[in-house]
C-alpha cells in the first residue's frame, strides 16, 4: 500500500470516526440548555411527604436532562406564602409552584375543580378524569386567564373529616364551630351553620391551642401526627367528604412555559406524572401505622353522623347550582366532572366496592 493510501484511509477513518462520535450523542445533549427555576411550596418541609413531591419532581425533572434543568423547591414562607404560591408564579415573580388549586378559590371557585370539590371523585376517579376524561385540558383552558399552566403531581387519596374539641353528635351540633377547612369546602359548610377559616398548615395547631377555632381539618394520620392535632383536639372525624381525592398541581407561569424546548416541557409532565403516582403511594403505606399511633396516643375516631353528611350533600349541590348560574367557566367544568363522577360511581360498586367490603369484613374479623 503507497504512502498516499495509507494517509487517505488514516483520514477517511478519523472522519468516519468523528461522523459516527457525532451521531452517538444523544439528541438532547445538542439542544438542551441550562436552566435554573425556582419552585414555591405550599407547604412546610416538616411534611416530607406533601412537601417532598416536589423535591421528587425536581429530582426527576433534573435526572432525566442530566443535570441541565435544575428546580430549586423552597417551603411555604421562604420566597412566598403557602396560600400566595399560585399568584406569584402568575405575576411571573416566581417560575412555579407546587400547591392546591383550591387554595385559590377565592378568586374564581373554578381553581377549586383541580384538587377537590365536595362529594367529587375519589383519587383513582380524579386521576381516570384528569388523564383521560379531559380534566386537564378544560383546566388549562381556565388557568391560562390566570397566567397558568398546570399537571397533577400528587394526591393525598380520601382524607380525615378534621379534629374537634368537642363530639359532634348531630347537625345542630355543627352550628357556630370555627373550622379551618381548606377550599371550596369552606363556602358549603356555612350553609349548615360552620365558620369557615382558610389558616395555612404550619398555623392550624397554635390556632387550635389558643381557642382561636374549635375544629381543623388538614390532610390525613400521617401528616396530621406530624403536627400533632391530637394534643389539642380529641375527636378525630371521617371521611373528609369535600376532600374525596385531593390532588396538588406543579403549576408554571405560561410565559416562562412557552420558553422551555419542547423536550422539557414533556420531561416536566412526564416527571410530574410519576410524582403524582408516588405521593399517593406514599400515603398509602404510612397512614395505617400513623392512625394506630393516633389511636394509642388518644386520638377518639368519629364518623361524621348520617344527618350531617345529608345535610352538607345538599349543601353541595345547591351551592354547585348557585355558583353555576353566573360563572361559565365554573359550570362548564363542573358539569363534566359530574358526568364522569356518575359513571364513574356506577362501575367502582360492581366490582371493586364488592373486593373491599369482602376485604375490610375480613379484616373486621381479624381473618386478614
Amino acid at each position: 500500500m503507497s504512502l498516499n493510501r495509507r494517509n487517505f484511509f488514516a483520514k477517511g477513518g478519523a472522519v468516519a470516526a468523528g461522523a459516527t462520535a457525532a451521531l452517538a450523542t444523544p439528541a438532547i445533549a445538542q439542544s438542551a440548555p441550562e436552566i435554573k427555576w425556582r419552585l414555591t411550596s405550599s407547604f412546610p418541609k416538616a411534611l416530607d411527604t406533601i412537601y417532598g413531591t416536589a423535591e421528587t419532581f425536581a429530582k426527576y425533572v433534573s435526572e432525566a436532562t442530566d443535570g441541565k434543568f435544575q428546580i430549586q423547591v423552597f417551603p411555604a414562607g421562604e420566597i412566598a406564602p403557602g396560600l400566595e404560591a399560585a399568584n406569584e408564579v402568575g405575576k411571573g415573580s416566581i417560575e412555579m409552584c407546587h400547591t392546591a388549586s383550591y387554595y385559590y378559590w377565592g378568586k374564581d371557585p373554578t381553581f377549586a375543580f383541580a384538587t377537590a370539590v365536595p362529594f367529587g371523585l375519589n383519587a383513582r376517579q380524579q386521576n381516570g378524569w384528569m388523564y383521560y376524561g379531559g380534566g386537564i385540558d378544560l383546566l388549562n383552558e381556565f388557568y391560562a386567564g390566570h397566567n397558568l399552566i398546570a399537571f397533577p403531581c400528587g394526591n393525598t387519596g380520601a382524607q380525615m373529616g378534621g379534629w374537634f374539641s368537642k363530639e359532634i353528635k348531630s347537625v345542630a351540633d355543627m352550628q357556630g364551630v370555627k373550622m379551618r377547612i381548606g377550599g371550596f369546602g369552606g363556602k358549603v359548610v356555612t350553609k349548615i351553620g360552620v365558620v369557615p377559616q382558610q389558616i395555612a398548615g404550619g398555623d392550624i395547631y397554635p390556632a387550635l391551642e389558643k381557642g382561636t377555632i374549635d375544629a381543623a381539618e388538614w390532610v390525613g394520620p400521617y401528616d396530621d401526627e406530624k403536627l400533632g392535632f391530637y394534643k389539642v383536639a380529641k375527636f378525630y372525624y371521617y371521611p373528609g367528604w369535600w376532600e374525596g381525592g385531593a390532588m396538588l398541581h406543579v403549576m408554571t407561569n405560561t410565559a416562562k412555559w412557552a420558553e422551555l424546548p419542547a423536550t422539557y416541557q414533556s420531561i416536566v409532565k412526564t416527571a410530574a406524572q410519576a410524582a403524582n403516582a408516588d405521593m399517593m403511594a406514599k400515603y398509602d403505606a404510612r397512614n395505617p401505622e400513623a392512625l394506630k399511633k393516633l389511636v394509642g396516643a388518644g386520638a377518639v375516631l368519629r364518623p361524621y353522623p348520617q344527618d350531617v353528611m345529608e345535610a352538607c350533600f345538599n349543601a353541595a349541590k345547591e351551592t354547585y347550582a348557585e355558583i353555576s348560574a353566573g360563572n361559565a367557566p365554573f359550570k362548564k367544568i363542573h358539569d363534566a366532572m359530574m358526568a364522569y363522577r356518575a359513571d364513574a360511581y356506577l362501575w367502582q360498586q360492581v366490582s371493586e366496592n364488592t373486593f373491599d367490603a369482602f376485604m375490610m369484613n375480613q379484616q373486621r374479623k381479624k381473618a386478614l
